[in-house]
């Protein structure tokens, strides 16, 4: 793989290179930077998951991160260093980077470095994929979707699961939760033995099940970056019902604005929005269009398209 990109590079034939997150990084050399335009599109800061993880205290190996929280943070400014421009999703991660690549804060011994252009563009959402909704099924039925081997989602299926869901079925017993994603672990599958709750691993159609559901509860307490699960039930017409986490980097609107999403954070906040929506059509009708609306609007591979197109100009 080196030899061809390196082959590509000295033959004149690219006019610029882009880098979908780190995990490419290592088939860039800092040199190419003088003369060719290089992009990489961080979806989240390894060293800002760790210490976010450590502060959350929702480690899986605390020892484990504290020792290498400070070698992610010398690999993370190191790569950044060797590109023209950086690509982030959110302003809360571009802020992040900031912090981090500040020259300041910078190695002496990395002598290409100044300091990238760092652009927040977020990602966006195949419209034909997660088309509109057609009815409201009503009922009490919920849905979580998200890879299952990640541990940020790992955490927001248990938190939903075990703290969040007994009690809405305490005050709705015929309450259900699908948790659909690839690769679920063990501890996802294990929530399957909890009343209503059913684990489905990867699916054909994800927005087949998004449609089928109430609400889509997204209660991220971990992880940064623009949450493309988010953006897919919006786009699918579902009403959406995240943390901070899980709205990072959306404006869902409130007063002047048309609400495009509910808000929470704790287990009782999601409690009562989930019953607001439950015990509300009109709301459920009006998150559900505006949602799909701004997603039309904002976050259409076209228009982000058009954002990277810019940013690609010399």
């Amino acid at each position: 793989m080196q030899h061809w990109v390196d082959q590509l590079v000295t033959s004149g034939k690219c006019d610029a290179i882009t880098c979908e997150h780190s995990v490419n990084e290592i088939y860039i050399r800092p040199e190419w930077r003088q003369n060719i335009l290089t992009v990489v599109n961080i979806h989240s800061s390894v060293w800002g998951t760790c210490k976010q993880m450590l502060e959350t205290a929702t480690s899986e190996n605390p020892l484990r991160d504290r020792l290498n929280l400070p070698l992610l943070a010398r690999y993370e400014k190191r790569y950044c260093a060797k590109f023209s421009r950086i690509v982030v999703t959110t302003s809360t991660d571009k802020q992040q980077l900031l912090e981090l690549l500040s020259p300041r804060k910078m190695e002496k011994r990395i002598d290409y470095f100044s300091m990238p252009t760092i652009e927040v563009i977020p990602n966006g959402v195949d419209l034909i994929e997660f088309p509109d909704r057609a009815i409201d099924p009503g009922g009490h039925t919920l849905i979580f979707a998200g890879a299952m081997n990640n541990l940020p989602n790992i955490d927001a299926a248990r938190f939903l699961s075990l703290e969040i869901l007994p009690i809405v079925q305490q005050r709705y017993p015929d309450t259900t939760l699908t948790l659909v994603g690839t690769s679920p672990v063990p501890e996802v599958l294990a929530l399957a033995k909890q009343p209503g709750i059913q684990v489905l691993g990867r699916v054909q159609k994800v927005a087949e099940y998004l449609h089928q559901a109430t609400v889509c509860v997204v209660p991220m307490r971990i992880g940064f970056g623009i949450k493309n699960k988010t953006l897919e039930a919006m786009a699918a017409g579902t009403p959406v019902i995240a943390s901070d986490r899980g709205l990072e980097g959306l404006d869902i609107g409130g007063a002047p604005q048309p609400i495009r999403a509910l808000r929470a954070n704790r287990a009782q906040e999601y409690v009562e929005a989930i019953s607001s929506l439950f015990e509300n059509p009109h709301l459920r009708h009006e998150l559900s269009r505006n949602a799909r609306s701004h997603i039309e609007n904002q976050y259409t591979w076209n228009t982000i398209g058009r954002r990277y197109d810019r940013l690609l100009q010399p």
